[in-house]
């Protein structure tokens, strides 16, 4: 059952950070993060409510849990990074994604508002990404949670990663249960 829960919430693999980047990587990392929000258009398209409040794993989030903490933690991730651009080495702030996904907005409102915040504020982050220069993907914040500094091209390494792991467990979910 172990390896069938370690399946579940994690069907793309955990993520293993890159150890360095070239302008090819950036490039795809980026155009990872573009196309999440259309991936998680096609991840919720023509379910229900019964569907979007499934969990996608037994004592998992749900559907709906999952599209707003996209949207939290990139929120987050877009300010952490015009942090670092903006001041030096910045220590950011870490929240506990867990109680966010448990507040009473992520039930309240629907989740085509996150999908639709989710695009909006996708279209920014990837613009100020794209034209970042070496020295900006260099600039770093200080993670206190995980007790090290964090340059931006690993960030932009790791939420590439982020979005599509979530869309998978969407989309594994779907493949399960015949949704799609």
């Amino acid at each position: 059952m172990e390896d069938l829960i370690e399946e579940y919430a994690y069907p793309i693999g955990r993520f293993q950070a890159a150890e360095n980047y070239t302008s090819k990587s950036l490039t795809q990392w980026i155009g990872s993060i573009n196309s999440i929000p259309l991936l998680l258009d096609y991840c919720i398209e023509n379910l229900d409510e019964a569907q979007l409040n499934t969990p996608y794993r037994p004592g998992g989030w749900t559907i709906v849990q999952v599209i707003h903490h996209i949207a939290d933690s990139h929120m987050n991730a877009y300010v952490r990074c015009k942090l670092a651009l903006t001041e030096d080495r910045p220590v950011i702030k870490p929240y506990d994604e867990k109680s966010w996904a448990e507040l009473p907005d992520v039930n309240d409102v629907p989740v085509n508002v996150s999908i639709t915040l989710i695009h909006a504020l996708h279209r920014r982050w990837t613009s100020l990404l794209s034209l970042l220069k070496e020295e900006d993907l260099a600039r770093e914040y200080y993670h206190p949670g995980d007790q090290r500094d964090v340059p931006l091209w690993q960030m932009i390494n790791m939420y590439s990663w982020h979005g599509k792991h979530h869309a998978e467990q969407i989309l594994a979910l779907r493949k399960r249960m015949g949704w799609s």
